[in-house]
């Protein structure tokens, strides 16, 4: 079965999620793909403007029998503690 998920993240810049999905096993393809045993990934990047601010935001989208979990896994290594 094929599944599909997909989240935005918010103040986690692309690399960054780049680097955790090779951590979960994924091999870089290109800046916007990975692969992985079961599963792909690619990340989008967006710049949405906030007054005189820009907040980025990446949404990554995993297909493949195996995005479920990759995708909780990958939510679990990006969230942060306030400080």
């Amino acid at each position: 079965m094929n599944e599909r998920r997909q989240v935005v993240f918010g103040g986690v810049p692309a690399w960054l999620l780049a680097d955790y999905l090779v951590d979960l096993g994924g091999r870089r393809v290109s800046d916007e793909l990975l692969n992985g045993d079961g599963w792909s990934a690619t990340l989008q990047r967006a710049v949405r403007p906030l007054g005189s601010l820009s907040i980025g935001r990446v949404t990554v989208t995993i297909e493949g029998p195996r995005a479920a979990p990759v995708m909780q896994q990958l939510r679990t290594k990006a969230q942060r503690g306030g400080g």
